[in-house]
Protein backbone atom coordinates (compact mmCIF):
# COMPACT_ATOMS: atom_id res chain seq x y z
CA UNK A 1 0.00 0.00 0.00
CA UNK A 2 1.00 3.63 -0.56
CA UNK A 3 1.35 6.32 2.45
CA UNK A 4 0.14 9.89 1.66
CA UNK A 5 0.54 13.80 2.57
CA UNK A 6 -2.93 15.09 2.11
CA UNK A 7 -2.95 18.88 1.74
CA UNK A 8 -6.19 21.16 1.71
CA UNK A 9 -5.01 24.06 -0.96
CA UNK A 10 -5.72 27.74 0.15
CA UNK A 11 -3.86 28.76 3.31
CA UNK A 12 -1.69 25.85 3.04
CA UNK A 13 -0.10 25.51 -0.90
CA UNK A 14 -1.21 29.28 -1.55
CA UNK A 15 -2.23 32.13 0.57
CA UNK A 16 -5.95 32.78 1.20
CA UNK A 17 -7.60 35.72 0.37
CA UNK A 18 -11.14 36.22 1.86
CA UNK A 19 -13.29 33.34 1.05
CA UNK A 20 -12.30 32.27 -2.35
CA UNK A 21 -9.69 32.78 -4.94
CA UNK A 22 -11.86 33.68 -7.74
CA UNK A 23 -8.97 35.22 -10.24
CA UNK A 24 -6.02 33.13 -11.50
CA UNK A 25 -4.08 36.55 -11.64
CA UNK A 26 -4.90 36.28 -7.44
CA UNK A 27 -3.69 32.81 -6.70
CA UNK A 28 -0.17 33.18 -4.76
CA UNK A 29 1.20 29.84 -4.25
CA UNK A 30 3.31 29.48 -0.78
CA UNK A 31 6.74 28.45 -2.27
CA UNK A 32 8.24 27.99 1.25
CA UNK A 33 5.85 24.61 1.34
CA UNK A 34 7.58 23.07 -1.48
CA UNK A 35 11.37 21.97 -0.04
CA UNK A 36 9.50 20.14 3.28
CA UNK A 37 6.91 18.71 1.21
CA UNK A 38 9.62 17.24 -1.81
CA UNK A 39 11.37 15.33 1.49
CA UNK A 40 8.28 13.73 1.75
CA UNK A 41 7.93 12.84 -1.87
CA UNK A 42 11.27 12.03 -2.03
CA UNK A 43 10.47 9.05 1.03
CA UNK A 44 7.45 7.50 -1.19
CA UNK A 45 4.47 9.98 -0.03
CA UNK A 46 2.28 10.32 -2.61
CA UNK A 47 1.31 14.22 -2.21
CA UNK A 48 -2.62 14.71 -2.39
CA UNK A 49 -4.56 18.28 -2.49
CA UNK A 50 -8.17 17.84 -0.67
CA UNK A 51 -9.72 21.29 -0.86
CA UNK A 52 -13.82 22.39 -0.96
CA UNK A 53 -14.30 24.33 -3.67
CA UNK A 54 -17.84 25.96 -3.08
CA UNK A 55 -17.30 28.85 -5.09
CA UNK A 56 -17.93 27.00 -8.32
CA UNK A 57 -20.92 26.29 -6.68
CA UNK A 58 -21.63 29.93 -6.58
CA UNK A 59 -20.36 30.97 -9.99
CA UNK A 60 -17.57 33.02 -8.54
CA UNK A 61 -14.88 30.98 -10.46
CA UNK A 62 -15.38 28.25 -13.32
CA UNK A 63 -13.74 24.40 -12.98
CA UNK A 64 -11.60 25.87 -15.95
CA UNK A 65 -9.84 28.33 -14.21
CA UNK A 66 -9.99 26.17 -11.16
CA UNK A 67 -7.65 23.65 -13.29
CA UNK A 68 -5.02 26.33 -14.20
CA UNK A 69 -4.80 27.13 -10.63
CA UNK A 70 -3.98 23.44 -10.12
CA UNK A 71 -1.50 23.22 -12.87
CA UNK A 72 0.04 25.87 -12.35
CA UNK A 73 0.77 24.61 -8.42
CA UNK A 74 1.93 21.01 -10.28
CA UNK A 75 4.42 23.12 -12.52
CA UNK A 76 5.42 25.03 -9.07
CA UNK A 77 6.18 21.52 -7.89
CA UNK A 78 7.25 19.86 -10.41
CA UNK A 79 10.13 22.21 -11.07
CA UNK A 80 11.40 21.61 -8.25
CA UNK A 81 11.38 18.35 -8.19
CA UNK A 82 8.50 16.82 -6.86
CA UNK A 83 4.90 16.06 -8.29
CA UNK A 84 1.47 16.37 -6.81
CA UNK A 85 -0.22 13.05 -7.70
CA UNK A 86 -3.63 13.71 -7.81
CA UNK A 87 -6.47 17.28 -6.52
CA UNK A 88 -9.00 16.43 -4.98
CA UNK A 89 -12.54 19.11 -5.12
CA UNK A 90 -15.86 19.43 -3.98
CA UNK A 91 -17.52 22.08 -6.54
CA UNK A 92 -19.90 21.99 -4.04
CA UNK A 93 -22.17 24.39 -1.33
CA UNK A 94 -24.42 23.52 1.16
CA UNK A 95 -26.29 27.00 0.15
CA UNK A 96 -26.56 25.22 -3.65
CA UNK A 97 -28.21 22.19 -3.72
CA UNK A 98 -27.44 20.83 0.26
CA UNK A 99 -25.31 18.34 1.51
CA UNK A 100 -22.84 16.11 -0.07
CA UNK A 101 -20.18 13.40 0.78
CA UNK A 102 -17.13 15.00 -0.52
CA UNK A 103 -17.31 18.43 1.14
CA UNK A 104 -14.94 18.70 3.98
CA UNK A 105 -15.15 17.76 6.96
CA UNK A 106 -16.88 14.69 5.36
CA UNK A 107 -14.49 12.64 4.03
CA UNK A 108 -14.90 11.39 0.65
CA UNK A 109 -12.48 13.55 -1.00
CA UNK A 110 -10.29 11.21 1.42
CA UNK A 111 -11.85 7.92 0.83
CA UNK A 112 -12.13 7.99 -2.81
CA UNK A 113 -7.94 9.36 -3.06
CA UNK A 114 -7.43 5.94 -0.48
CA UNK A 115 -9.54 3.48 -2.79
CA UNK A 116 -7.75 5.14 -5.68
CA UNK A 117 -4.35 5.40 -4.77
CA UNK A 118 -4.35 2.35 -2.32
CA UNK A 119 -3.46 4.08 0.33
CA UNK A 120 -2.80 3.21 3.78
CA UNK A 121 -4.80 5.89 5.89
CA UNK A 122 -2.44 4.76 9.40
CA UNK A 123 0.38 6.04 7.36
CA UNK A 124 -0.75 8.96 6.03
CA UNK A 125 -1.88 12.49 7.27
CA UNK A 126 -3.39 15.61 6.43
CA UNK A 127 -2.45 18.95 6.74
CA UNK A 128 -4.99 21.93 6.86
CA UNK A 129 -5.78 25.09 8.36
CA UNK A 130 -9.08 24.72 9.71
CA UNK A 131 -10.89 22.11 12.15
CA UNK A 132 -12.76 20.42 9.32
CA UNK A 133 -9.55 19.25 7.48
CA UNK A 134 -8.28 17.58 10.71
CA UNK A 135 -12.34 16.23 10.78
CA UNK A 136 -12.06 14.84 7.26
CA UNK A 137 -9.06 13.11 7.76
CA UNK A 138 -9.75 11.54 11.38
CA UNK A 139 -13.26 10.12 9.76
CA UNK A 140 -11.02 8.49 6.81
CA UNK A 141 -8.96 7.29 9.52
CA UNK A 142 -5.93 9.90 8.59
CA UNK A 143 -4.32 11.50 11.35
CA UNK A 144 -4.44 15.36 10.67
CA UNK A 145 -2.26 18.27 11.65
CA UNK A 146 -3.77 21.48 11.88
CA UNK A 147 -1.74 24.73 10.92
CA UNK A 148 -2.27 28.66 10.86
CA UNK A 149 -3.15 29.98 7.66
CA UNK A 150 0.27 30.36 5.20
CA UNK A 151 2.35 28.48 8.36
CA UNK A 152 5.11 26.82 7.08
CA UNK A 153 4.69 23.15 7.40
CA UNK A 154 6.74 21.49 10.36
CA UNK A 155 8.71 18.49 8.94
CA UNK A 156 9.40 17.01 12.23
CA UNK A 157 5.86 17.72 13.71
CA UNK A 158 4.66 15.89 10.45
CA UNK A 159 6.84 12.79 10.94
CA UNK A 160 6.21 12.84 15.04
CA UNK A 161 2.37 12.89 14.37
CA UNK A 162 3.14 9.88 11.36
CA UNK A 163 4.79 7.87 14.17
CA UNK A 164 1.58 7.89 16.32
CA UNK A 165 -0.62 4.76 16.46
CA UNK A 166 -4.05 6.78 16.99
CA UNK A 167 -5.74 9.66 15.17
CA UNK A 168 -4.53 12.06 18.42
Amino acid sequence: MNKAIFLDRDGVLNHEIHDYITRVEDFKILDYQIPVLKRFFDEGYLLIVITNQGGIALKRYSEQELAIMHQMLRNAFVAKGADIAGFYYCPHHPTVGGECKCRKPASGMILDAIDMYDIDPKQSVMIGDKPRDVEAANGAGVKGILIEPDEQINYEQVKEVLSRESLV
